[in-house]
């Protein structure tokens, strides 16, 4: 009986044994398969029905979220940032003045799609196309400006082109200056993202797309804004919209937030206001994530340098843009500056001209480096006032 109760204690230990065992082996076993459709199915960070989208940080140029941000697509009526950048900096270079009478012709009359309804030989100023374009997205108002500053379409839209090469810009190219379908007129996501950024320059252009409303013809024409994020979305100050059947709903559009400027596109959304929708969903996630350092205003007096043989001796030195740095929250602290001038520089000097950099580092590796400008133009001396200047350390 004794040597029955002890084969039987050994035959339950044994099974517990092997239990035990094949639980582990399971354990193990599922722990793997997971791991594996972990690694080959990434959990997503952030999901967009955009066919392509960026979201840009424009002091940095850091891409904080991006889906197939160079592709290729066509973008609507977005391609009107190119065009009231163009114009916007023909009056900047006095090529033009926003009192013109702009004439409409045959050609920009018979424009479909968004538009003002010009009448041909209807006349109205620089200002007022420009508004329309920004606003209202005129197409007509679009030709007639064009054909103003370059003559006719075809040279603006060159004008256009080269403006994309000059910006470094490799998956653009404009066939109209309005955005209706013709083949080859494509852009990127990244591309427009750089174009809104590069208008923001300039303060009409910032003016007329932070518009919400205007009126033309002395009040019996209003125009609205199409780009509803400026009612919609907290900080949100430029940007335009776009859609056609071929490229479905776009978007670029600009918010800025404690200091933090985000510029982010979205192409090819299908639904009906859904541009907005996802534009705001990737702002957001923007906004949460990221902090802006602020370190120093453009134009801020970063030193001095001492000037030879100069009508004044020493020269005031300026941040040629923001010294800003964007960082995620929480890994804001521990940046250092540095200012890297020379000892004396001889006249003449000229404002703007560069005299050094500003640099800022964390942790010994640079993260930013912002140019340092002369403040003002330091003429050479004449020969008589080098004589006198000598004279006067002298005694």
């Amino acid at each position: 009986m004794e040597r029955k109760v002890i084969v039987g204690r050994k035959s339950l230990i044994s099974i517990f044994i092997f239990t035990l065992l094949v639980g582990v082996i399971v354990c193990q076993a599922a722990r793997s398969i997971a791991e594996a459709q972990s690694a080959k199915k990434p959990v997503a960070v952030l999901e967009t029905t955009a066919a392509a989208a960026v979201l840009l940080e424009p002091v940095t140029n850091q891409a904080v979220f991006e889906k197939e941000a160079n592709k290729q697509l066509p973008m609507a009526s977005v391609t009107k940032l190119m065009t009231l950048l163009i114009a916007i900096e023909a009056v900047d270079q006095n090529k033009v003045e926003l009192t013109d009478q702009v004439v409409t012709s045959e050609n920009a009359w018979e424009m479909g799609g968004s538009q003002i309804y010009l009448e041909p030989g209807e006349e109205m100023s620089l200002l007022e196309m420009l508004t329309a374009i920004g606003l209202q997205s005129a197409n007509d108002a679009s030709v007639a400006v064009a054909e103003h500053i370059s003559g006719s379409e075809e040279a603006f839209v060159e004008a256009m082109n080269n403006k994309a090469k000059d910006l470094g810009l490799v998956n653009t190219n404009f066939v109209n200056c309005h955005g209706l379908t013709a083949e080859n007129h494509y852009t990127s996501a990244y591309d427009l993202a750089i174009i809104l950024k590069e208008g923001l320059k300039y303060p009409l252009f910032r003016k007329i797309t932070a518009m919400k409303e205007s009126d033309l013809r002395g009040g019996a024409f209003k125009l609205w804004n199409t780009n509803k994020l400026l009612w919609w979305y907290d900080g949100a100050d430029a940007g335009k919209t776009g859609w056609t059947e071929k490229s479905n709903y776009c978007l670029a559009s600009s918010a800025e937030r404690d200091g933090l400027r985000m510029i982010c596109v979205v192409l090819g959304t299908v639904e009906p206001r859904s541009h907005f929708r996802e534009s705001m969903k990737i702002m957001d996630y923007g906004f949460a994530r990221y902090k802006a350092v602020h370190i120093a205003d453009q134009g801020t007096v970063a030193g001095t340098v001492k000037v030879g043989k100069g009508q004044a001796e020493q020269v005031d030195v300026l941040t040629a843009d923001k010294v800003m740095v964007v960082t995620p929250k929480g890994e804001d602290k521990g940046f250092e500056t540095n200012i890297e001038l020379p000892g004396q520089i001889d006249a003449p000097v000229l404002k703007g001209q560069e005299l050094g950099v500003y640099v800022v580092t964390k942790g010994g590796q640079e993260v930013l480096r912002v140019k340092l400008v002369a403040g003002s133009n330091v003429p050479k001396a004449t020969m008589l006032q080098q004589m006198k200047r000598v004279l006067d350390n002298v005694y």
